[in-house]
């Protein structure tokens, strides 16, 4: 089989902070803003990898998602343990110290990890885990 990752969904609860963030912070570019009543959703990805995007929706917008579960979404999405997304490159110290200069909230420096990876972790403005590991 020949399958490859397209596109990924992560939530965001605004917009404006989510573009600044993946744009600004990690140098991706925008590839799609589509609004529809009060939401957006934004495609970004790494430029020069038109194959790979992330797309920041709105949460919990699915109409099957009752009230409760979109509560406790929002709930875990605000605790940092709703999305995750690993990324990678070959310069983690220099990506790091790029990404030290703004307000992203770090959670761990660059760090050797007792399974044999080195990386760090920050959270985008929504709360999602991102993680950077070193390709070695």
């Amino acid at each position: 089989m020949d399958i490859t990752i397209h596109s990924t969904f992560l939530p965001h609860n605004d917009a404006e902070a989510a573009i600044a963030f993946y744009r600004d912070v990690l140098g991706f570019e925008v590839r799609n803003d589509v609004g529809y009543q009060d939401m957006r959703w934004i495609t970004v990805g790494p430029v020069g990898q038109p194959e790979t995007s992330i797309v920041l929706t709105p949460p919990a917008v699915d109409p099957g998602i009752t009230d409760d579960e979109r509560r406790t979404v929002i709930e875990m999405m605000a605790k940092g343990t709703y999305g995750m997304l690993m990324l990678a490159t070959e310069d983690l110290d220099g990506v790091f110290a790029k990404i030290a200069t703004s307000d992203a909230e770090i959670v761990e420096e660059p760090t050797e990890q007792p399974y044999g990876a080195r990386d760090c972790s920050l959270r985008d403005p929504a709360g999602n885990m991102i993680k950077i590991q070193q390709i070695r």
